[in-house]
């Protein structure tokens, strides 16, 4: 499969996983990649240290092309931007920020820059700052989402026809027959996040990657509106949480109702209690842990036969 984020990227196929805090560590980037996609470390858990030792972990484990995540909200994200830097990685995307920010550092470096967007209006800025790529996210993925809840199925159609850019959609993927559709609305490649999170070489917690496979429809929940709309699995936090929001609790009971390290808790060491457990609508799409390997296998097959299937429409 050839188009221009496969180029870009120098990858075999476009698809991307995305670089989940808690989740993407050096043995799933580096197994995606592998197997001939993009993985990406996600270093929003990670200390400037650590990150460092996932990146040559996963040099170790591959040679192919990688990626680091990086959201830029973060205190030590010019830490984190040259810490991949010095350990020679050349794909980094970018998060929660303003897309400009340290991108001369990484140009200048010679790095190849995508950013994550949830809007038309942002995705205009990734491109007139100067970035080579664009993620398109509709607020079906898990996770942090914009304020905006556009779905990608109507955000990748107003991007695609607005920026010249190439375009990956996000958000809401876990098939090929998705994959396919993307690409139909626009997209050049897709950005995976809740299917790799359930695979083997994923670092979340067993008790997370089970709540995956065993969520069904309506099992997540957009919440946390004041705060930064968030989409979990349904626990109790995530219950604790929606029930405040609907008794119109403010921004201070929320952030304490929130506290701290909620995300590490729920998806890094499955507290089921007290933990948050991010995952997208696509989670009731995940049935299976399998290996990153065959999750890329499966959504090229699922692609080829979705596109097999698709009615031909006669010349009128």
């Amino acid at each position: 499969m050839t188009t221009r984020i496969t180029e870009l990227f120098g990858i075999q196929y476009p698809i991307i996983q995305a670089g989940m805090v808690w989740v993407s560590g050096w043995r799933l980037a580096s197994a995606v990649s592998a197997a001939g996609g993009l993985g990406l470390i996600g270093s929003g858990s990670m200390n400037p240290e650590l990150l460092a030792e996932h990146i040559r972990k996963a040099r170790q484990a591959t040679e192919r092309p990688l990626g680091v995540n990086i959201p830029l909200l973060r205190g030590d994200a010019e830490d984190l931007v040259r810490v991949t830097i010095d350990e020679g990685i050349r794909i980094v995307f970018t998060s929660a920020g303003h897309p400009g920010k340290y991108l001369s550092l990484m140009k200048d470096a010679g790095c190849v820059v995508a950013h994550v967007v949830p809007s038309l209006k942002h995705a205009k800025k990734v491109e007139s700052v100067g970035c080579d790529a664009v993620v398109a996210e509709g607020f079906e993925a898990g996770g942090h989402n914009g304020y905006e809840e556009t779905t990608t199925l109507s955000l990748l159609p107003i991007v695609a026809d607005a920026v010249g850019i190439p375009l990956i959609a996000a958000g809401g993927i876990a098939d090929g027959r998705q994959m396919l559709a993307a690409f139909a609305l626009g997209a050049e490649g897709v950005q995976i996040g809740t299917r790799f999170a359930a695979t083997v070489e994923s670092s979340a917690h067993d008790v997370f990657k089970q709540k995956i496979v065993e969520s069904g429809d309506g099992d997540t929940v957009l919440t946390l509106r004041k705060l930064a709309p968030v989409r979990l699995i349904r626990t109790p936090f995530a219950q604790r949480a929606v029930e405040a929001e609907a008794r119109g609790a403010g921004k201070e009971e929320l952030a304490e109702l929130l506290g701290r390290k909620r995300e590490k808790r729920g998806m890094f060491e499955g507290d089921l209690e007290e933990g948050e457990f991010e995952a997208g609508q696509s989670a009731t799409l995940v049935r299976t842990i399998d290996t990153a390997a065959d999750v890329l296998r499966n959504l090229l097959s699922e692609y080829r036969g979705a596109t097999a299937r698709l009615p031909e429409i006669p010349e009128s």
